[in-house]
């Protein structure tokens, strides 16, 4: 049976390229394609199939990418969830997989990659792309403490950062949270990427929702 995808985006032209792109990859199928959130979800109610993957644009009128991610993930947990971006801005992406987003697709993309995304999504449950990862890498170094946390051996305050960091909230601002100063934040930032073997923080956020570390 064939994965079936559901495609969300307010211009047209774009969705069907998409579309066209999907119905020649093997296996896979599109369900419909929805203007905007609320047309997504008006579909889905009376559609007697739900898809396996909704492509979900984050800029749509009547309702946004963001909060049809959220809208899916209560309503329709069972059906994964590929953001779709014209953008590759951090503050994005992590909003979107703190919604629930498993995966973060930027428009220009071509259709190797496209294909990659929807297999990663279905096989592996979430997508990121090396692209993103290499936009998104900041560095620096600094302290940390003990009282380890499964399964990272996380400390108190290592957790205490990842819970903030898997926010909106930028650095500067988990700083003030914390009491702490931007470089100490930037020592835990980079404690725990190593810790959680990742190399980005939408890579950290993933991994600890995935490991219910933290829950949205």
């Amino acid at each position: 049976m064939p994965t079936s995808i559901a495609i969300t985006d307010d211009h047209h032209l774009v969705a069907e390229a998409f579309a066209d792109l999907i119905r020649k990859f093997d296996n896979y199928e599109v369900l419909f394609i929805a203007e905007n959130g609320r047309d997504l979800l008006n579909q889905l109610q009376r559609s007697a199939k739900l898809p396996d993957v909704a492509l979900v644009d984050l800029n749509m009128p009547e309702m946004d990418g963001f909060e049809t991610t959220l809208q899916l993930r209560k309503q329709y947990p069972s059906v994964r969830i590929l953001a779709l971006s014209m953008t590759d801005r951090e503050e994005d992406i992590v909003h979107m997989i703190r919604n629930g987003a498993q995966g973060y697709l930027l428009k220009g993309c071509r259709s190797k990659e496209l294909r990659q995304a929807l297999d990663d999504v279905m096989t592996k449950g979430f997508y990121y792309s090396d692209f993103l990862t290499d936009q998104l890498i900041r560095s620096l170094n600094a302290p940390i403490e003990n009282v380890p946390v499964a399964p990272f051996k996380l400390n108190a305050r290592e957790l205490e950062f990842l819970k903030l960091a898997c926010s909106e909230l930028i650095y500067n601002e988990i700083a003030d949270k914390m009491c702490v100063s931007p470089r100490t934040v930037d020592g835990y930032r980079e404690v725990v990427f190593q810790k959680m073997n990742v190399r980005t923080r939408v890579g950290m956020v993933i991994e600890a929702v995935r490991h219910g570390l933290v829950k949205f």
